[in-house]
């Protein structure tokens, strides 16, 4: 298990937002979700780069983001939570740390000794870099060589990237990192996220021959209600993947 850090945790601004301020049945969720990714993962990956996104703006997947990243440190992997939402940031407010320097900076000009900065307060192998300065071209920023190199890089220090992104209905931005990444996870908010919206992000992945490595369903109600109208889109969505996949094998 992941050692405390010795330096005095910091207090999430939303006390919503950390694994250990959750009731007990969303904590264990999240663990599942932790130990249904050894399934989904293909084989031979030292370090997963994830990528968390969503169908449109409120479906909570920065928090599932910095979730899953601590469920992932708890469990004594080294993980690094990348704010990669360069439009509109929100991980370094939650996690009440500075917005800067981050993501954008480093790119400019990467050497891993800088990543001690960005060690947690509350593990010491959960690492949180922020997306730092807003740039210009987020799109072309996520997408380009640069991005790659980083992430390569970064994956010889790492155990998991989880990687917070922009919906996939309002921007490309996460269609345009997809190639430098393991997969993504979809988070779809419960009687929130309207089945149209749905649809056109699981198109989008489609065309855009994304791997998926699974859907969170947020804000759900347990029991038989659980999928609801998402049910039967997903299912839908997945016998497209599944069938896309046994044609390129």
């Amino acid at each position: 298990m992941a050692k405390k850090n010795k330096k005095t945790p910091f207090t999430p601004n939303d006390p919503r937002t950390l694994h250990t301020n959750l009731d007990f049945t969303a904590t264990e969720q999240y663990k599942i979700l932790r130990a249904n990714l050894s399934f989904t993962i293909p084989e031979g990956v030292r370090c997963p780069v994830i990528g968390v996104t969503s169908s449109v703006r409120g479906e909570g997947k920065s928090t599932t983001a910095v979730n899953l990243s601590y469920v992932l440190a708890e469990d004594g992997k080294k993980v690094l939570l990348i704010d990669g939402d360069l439009r509109i940031p929100s991980i370094a407010k939650k996690m009440g740390i500075e917005s800067t320097p981050g993501l954008t900076n480093l790119l400019m000009r990467f050497e891993s000794r800088q990543l001690v900065s960005f060690q947690s307060s509350i593990l010491d192998n959960w690492y949180i870099l922020p997306a730092g300065n807003i740039p210009p071209n987020p799109s072309e920023l996520l997408g380009s060589s640069k991005m790659e190199k980083f992430l390569q890089c970064l994956s010889e220090e790492f155990d998991y990237i989880i990687i917070d992104l922009p919906p996939v209905n309002i921007v490309s931005d996460a269609l345009a990192v997809s190639h430098y990444i393991t997969g993504l996870v979809l988070v779809v908010r419960e009687d929130y996220t309207e089945k149209k919206e749905f649809e056109a992000c699981s198109r989008q992945l489609e065309l855009s021959n994304v791997r998926v490595l699974g859907c969170v369903i947020n804000g759900s109600q347990s029991g038989a209600g659980y999928y609801r109208r998402y049910k039967k889109s997903y299912k839908k969505y997945k016998y497209y993947k599944n069938d896309k996949d046994e044609r390129n094998n």
